[in-house]
């Protein structure tokens, strides 16, 4: 049987689970929560590359992503960052849509997937 590596997981979730060479990392939002959408999105994507390379994997391994925004039209600010991000020719699977989140000062939240 394949073991299951959780990291720092509690009672709710753990920040990523790691099993048969795949990474799921848990939805990510800011913790300072007084910046724009550009901003959320660069410091989410930065606890994203930490929590990768906490497994040994990084961005250019990406499989798949879900991103969620508090206001569709941010969707292009958010875009600007995200796609600056990626890898050249290393965009995942994706999904982005409203939601509204936990603290109407999260603008954003985004969980990926990736391989080692």
């Amino acid at each position: 049987m394949s073991k299951i590596i959780r990291t720092e997981p509690n009672r709710v979730l753990a920040k990523a689970v790691e099993y048969h060479g795949f990474v799921f990392v848990q939805g990510v939002t800011a913790k300072d929560r007084s910046r724009d959408i550009k901003g959320q999105t660069e410091e989410v994507l930065a606890a994203i590359d930490g929590i990768l390379e906490t497994h040994g994997t990084d961005k250019t391994r990406l499989l798949q992503a879900v991103i969620w925004v508090k206001d569709i039209r941010d969707r292009d600010a958010m875009n600007e960052v995200w796609s600056a991000w990626l890898p050249e020719g290393g965009a995942p699977a994706r999904a982005c849509v409203q939601a509204n989140l936990g603290d109407p000062r999260v603008l954003v939240e985004i969980m990926v997937t990736t391989c080692k």
